[in-house]
């Protein structure tokens, strides 16, 4: 199995990059997230890879962290969840978040992915709640988890992604509270990029 690709990008498109390794150029399927992340074309990046062998073919994904891809790994271990829904799942939150939402029984940033919908999202919960374990530092407070979903709704419905409301939510000072004040503050960190 390919576990990781260092290379130079010489293609990125929508969906995926093409890593040139030893004069092999390799098409890596990533999250979009993971794509505004990665080094520009002509640039080395190294990414974690899972390799997916189906009768029809082979697709490489990549991810920035070996936690991506352990996560990865468990989602497609359930019935039902292939590679690109998998990928899909990664691509809505923050691995820490989305270990916290199955270990809390929070089906509400699954439920939002393109593809799943709530029986699958309680399915995932189920399945994983007892294979998952927080990552050091997460808080398990489930109001902070609510209170977080609420404020990326709120930038999700001003037009901002998923992921960019994520970044710039972590960015906000722990000492802003309220939901209201919080998004007001991470809107100002959108407008400082």
């Amino acid at each position: 199995m390919i576990a990781s690709i260092a290379g130079k990008i010489i293609l990125k498109a929508e969906k995926y990059a093409i890593i040139e390794a030893n004069g092999v150029g390799y098409k890596v399927f990533c999250a979009e997230k993971t794509l505004s992340k990665i080094s520009q074309i002509g640039e080395i990046v190294k990414l974690f890879t899972y390799l997916s062998v189906k009768e029809t073919g082979w697709d490489l994904f990549g991810f920035l962290t070996f936690e991506e891809v352990e996560l990865f790994e468990l989602l497609i271990s359930i019935s039902g969840i292939g590679p690109k829904t998998a990928a899909n799942i990664l691509a809505a939150a923050s691995v820490e978040d989305l270990q916290e939402a199955i270990v809390l029984g929070d089906e509400t940033i699954l439920a939002r992915v393109s593809g799943i919908g709530k029986k699958v999202a309680q399915k995932i919960v189920i399945e994983l709640k007892s294979k998952v374990k927080k990552l050091a530092g997460g808080s398990g407070d489930k109001l902070k988890v609510v209170d977080e979903i609420e404020i990326i709704d709120a930038m999700v419905a001003l037009g901002y992604k998923v992921y960019e409301a994520r970044e710039a939510l972590k960015s906000v000072p722990e000492n802003i509270k309220g939901v209201e004040n919080k998004v007001r503050e991470a809107l100002k960190r959108l407008g400082k990029k």
